[in-house]
């Protein structure tokens, strides 16, 4: 079957509000000798999508295609000997037709051109929705629980909004690994929700004082390690939250970019400061194959339950609804949103 010409995209031209999300026509992809070429079929929706729409993370170019996250069905191989002789590239046993997820920027058009090593094989008994909704939030639970700090049996850890998609990965993966879970969240409904899912404690940060709380469950030591998604409203909370030689895990800005502060800070309690990507822990072949197969045999055996919480059409209001949604303190987000791209 040919390939089209023309291919439409969710890009953005300029940094700004929604309202700079556009849908636009774009030439087909160009195929570089190392690229695996993929007719997309889902996108997920992330806050990193928000972070380059307003410049905080700088894209190289405009019109910049959004999302950072999809999957679908290869409809081209690399054409690079190297590549194909590869051991790590043969061992993923890519094919034409064969499924897919994506992991790097530009996810949101109908046809992409990515390095192969961010295309990654998924299994036939995991769905492609599925596989577009665990890339992100999955895979970042896997490296920063493993990696940023590693969460253990004995530990007490606190986890910022968690009743959504990134928040009830981290709650997954934390219960899995046996430590005790305190989690914030903006209603009843999701406090229930993350209980029934297993959180130890969960705080509604909308009516309850957080760092009481969490110095009450902790009998005033605090936590081992926060995992904070939130950014602004929550990074200097943390501080009052975490005991001595305990971790903060900066992961997200949802509500802003936290204030600069001294290193200073840090010393008062010996605490480690860190912000990751799990871009930076998903470099080389082997890595992401590690973390691949944890992921798939984590789907089968039911350790991540993925939810998804809506779907969105591929429109330009379809994706800066999205975009709004996720970016909503307190909104009634209680998993992953998706953006149907095409159909399988």
């Amino acid at each position: 079957m040919p390939l089209p010409e023309k291919t439409q995209a969710i890009t953005i031209s300029a940094y700004g509000g929604p309202e700079v999300v556009e849908k636009t026509t774009l030439p087909f992809p160009e195929q570089g000798p190392q690229d695996i070429v993929a007719k997309v079929v889902w996108g997920g929706v992330n806050s990193i999508d928000t972070y380059f729409r307003k410049g905080l993370y700088p894209v190289k170019k405009f019109p910049q295609i959004l999302g950072t996250e999809g999957s679908g069905i290869i409809v081209k191989l690399p054409t690079n000997e190297t590549v194909l002789n590869d051991v790590a590239y043969k061992r993923r046993g890519y094919k034409i037709g064969g499924r897919v997820a994506l992991n790097a920027l530009g996810a949101f058009a109908e046809y992409v051109s990515y390095a192969w090593t961010s295309v990654y094989p998924v299994p036939d008994d995991i769905p492609l929705d599925t596989a577009s909704s665990c890339m992100a939030h999955c895979l970042t639970a896997q490296t920063t629980m493993t990696e940023s700090y590693y969460v253990k049996k004995s530990d007490v850890i606190l986890v910022h909004t968690i009743a959504g998609g990134l928040g009830l990965a981290f709650l997954a993966y934390a219960k899995s690994r046996g430590a005790t879970v305190i989690g914030t969240t903006s209603s009843p409904e999701k406090a229930e929700l993350a209980k029934s899912l297993g959180a130890d404690h969960v705080i509604l940060y909308t009516k309850e004082n957080t760092v009481q709380r969490v110095l009450e469950f902790t009998n005033g030591e605090g936590v081992h390690a926060v995992f904070d998604g939130v950014g602004k409203d929550t990074f200097l909370s943390n501080f009052d939250m975490l005991r001595r030689k305990g971790t903060l895990v900066a992961i997200g800005n949802a509500s802003g970019a936290p204030d600069p502060i001294s290193p200073l800070k840090l010393s008062a309690k010996n605490i480690t400061l860190i912000r990751p990507s799990a871009f930076g822990y998903l470099v080389t072949p082997d890595e992401v194959d590690h973390y691949l197969g944890e992921l798939w045999q984590a789907l089968r055996s039911g350790l991540f339950n993925i939810r998804i919480h809506r779907v969105f059409p591929f429109t330009a209001e379809g994706a800066r609804e999205a975009q709004q949604e996720i970016n909503t303190p307190g909104s009634g987000l209680t998993g992953k949103l998706l953006i149907k791209i095409s159909e399988e």
